[in-house]
């Protein structure tokens, strides 16, 4: 029988000391797209009291009917790899789900705008999908027609209240934090860690990494991302039948690596998903379990990038070329 992980943790005694750190949860989705799972996701925190990063992909903001106004670095006009919003009503619900999601307390960041592969790009292609993603995000309502209902302070916010970004695919360039700081963001999320670890800050730049954790029979290492989970239980193919136990193992696997740094060094343990229900959403529902048991700790804190970056330092001594 599967106990809750609360009643895992009952079954140990763990030492307090009152400057021990909250045990921080990250919580992130890629894409930020599907209107339904952003109302989902949005139910989910406020539920259990907690805070998620979104990293928005920009080429969604953008109605299919304007497609061509988007040209990514070496590509034509009007290419996306994740496609474009095929109405403007459904790129306002999204602009509207993003502005309320920032209201209750949620972290939005850039996950570029066609999610293109720039492993090989230079500094200035790197730059520039930065610059044209707060363009088209800043635009948006007036651009799909509606500037009479952007909120006030929208701009403000695009320019100055997004600070966080992950590469498309974690695919990432030697020259990719010199864009970052020039860009004026501070934190990246497009690295992967061996297991939690704490961020590197990198000349003004904090490196954060999705850890491998172990899972399934035999415990193997899995970058802690619902779509590696999916490719190692199904190569990638929709298999929803068997979708009750993909749901089993990740839940596993997401309550083992909290236990281990709960009971041990509190390093924030970061999990990363996307807007697509894979595997009949089997691991949406291991996520809504997992945030419902630990989520409501009292000594546990589910965060943003940004207010995790606010609790480390109270812990921690930034260094200027190494780990916090």
């Amino acid at each position: 029988m599967r106990l809750s992980l609360v009643a895992l943790l009952a079954t140990t005694a763990v030492a307090q000391a009152e400057d021990r750190p909250k045990q921080l949860v990250v919580i992130s989705f890629d894409g930020a797209g599907n209107n339904a799972l952003w109302q989902r996701s949005r139910d989910m925190a406020k539920r259990v009291k907690a805070h998620f990063t979104y990293f928005l992909s920009c080429s969604l903001v953008i109605d299919r009917a304007r497609a061509k106004s988007y040209q990514a670095p070496h590509e034509k006009p009007g290419r996306s790899n994740i496609g474009f919003a095929q109405t403007k009503e459904e790129a306002l619900t999204r602009l509207d789900h993003i502005w309320q999601a920032r209201l209750e307390g949620h972290e939005i960041a850039s996950h570029t705008c066609g999610h293109f592969d720039g492993k090989d790009w230079d500094v200035n292609d790197w730059r520039t999908e930065m610059r044209t993603f707060r363009s088209v995000v800043s635009s948006a309502w007036a651009d799909l027609g509606a500037p009479e209902k952007e909120p006030q302070g929208w701009r403000d916010f695009v320019r100055d209240g997004i600070r966080g970004f992950r590469a498309p695919y974690l695919s990432t360039s030697k020259v990719l934090a010199e864009a970052e700081r020039a860009e004026g963001f501070t934190y990246d999320g497009s690295g992967i860690s061996k297991g939690p670890a704490l961020p590197e800050n990198q000349n003004g730049v904090l490196f954060f990494g999705l850890p491998l954790i172990p899972e399934g029979p035999g415990q193997r290492p899995i970058v802690g991302m619902d779509y590696n989970l999916y490719i190692r239980h199904s190569a990638g193919l929709e298999n929803p039948s068997n979708g009750a136990e993909f749901e089993a193992r990740s839940l596993d696997a997401f309550r083992a690596a909290f236990k281990k740094q709960y009971e041990g060094n509190r390093i924030p343990l970061q999990l990363g998903f996307h807007f697509v229900e894979m595997n009949g959403g089997a691991y949406w529902r291991a996520l809504d379990t997992f945030v419902s048991e630990v989520c409501t700790l009292p000594d546990v804190g589910c965060v943003t990038y940004g207010e995790a970056i606010a609790s480390l330092k109270d812990h921690y001594a930034l260094r200027p070329t190494s780990s916090l």
